[in-house]
């Protein structure tokens, strides 16, 4: 397996981040890679509602619009990645019976968005200054017809390609939090090892968990 050699294909496009740009919220920042941009708000800590009050700590709430038209399933999908990356580096135990509400708006789209929207939010929570164990980004990379890996996917390479993968990093440990796949793709085509026969008793469990690892 081997990256694409040309430039669209090994490198990021051009990105850029700015931060503090509303007024109402309690942290914001706008996120833009190549021709994709979104908007972060962050809202809270705040009173939370009874019904999802949590006495261990922070609520946390995703809202994910879209540029034109109302949240679809799509939006709904991406709503519980962003969700779940948040959760696991988000110190919400500091922050107990209170909710955080995140809305990402989309500006434009051009590709790779659920990565957008993740480097998005995390801009977003460091201008709100809530404590975070660590930092994040997101990465997209798609698997293009000929089987090579195309970094970071405008809209037409992802159209393209037989399968788009997206990817929540940790800065403190470099190990992925969340990911997404669309499409389908063997361990070898992802770049990922395959798992090896496991012989003997036990063999069947084992080699299961380790292929639900990939």
């Amino acid at each position: 397996m081997e990256v694409a050699e040309e430039a669209a294909g090994c490198s990021l496009r051009p990105f850029s981040c700015e931060q503090g740009l509303l007024s109402r919220p309690d942290g914001s920042a706008t996120f833009v890679q190549g021709d994709t941009s979104v908007l972060a708000g962050l809202y809270g800590p705040a009173e939370v509602k009874g019904s999802r009050e949590s006495p261990d700590g922070a609520t946390v709430e995703v809202l994910l619009r879209p540029k034109v038209g109302l949240p679809g399933v799509a939006e709904r999908s991406r709503e519980q990645l962003l969700r779940r990356t948040f959760e696991a580096v988000l110190l919400g135990s500091l922050h107990p019976r209170t909710s955080i509400t995140v809305v990402l708006q989309v500006l434009s789209d051009a590709g790779s968005l659920l990565a957008c929207c993740l480097n998005a939010a995390c801009m977003g929570l460091l201008d709100a200054g809530l404590p975070l164990s660590s930092l994040f980004c997101g990465v997209t990379c798609a698997l293009d017809p000929h089987g090579d890996i195309i970094l970071d996917p405008t809209a037409r390479q992802e159209q393209e390609a037989h399968a788009v993968l997206t990817f929540a990093i940790d800065s403190a440990q470099r190990k992925v939090l969340a990911t997404t796949t669309r499409g389908s793709c063997s361990a070898e085509e992802a770049g990922l090892p395959a798992p090896r026969p496991i012989s003997g008793r036990g063999g069947v469990a084992a080699a299961t968990r380790a292929g639900s690892g990939l």
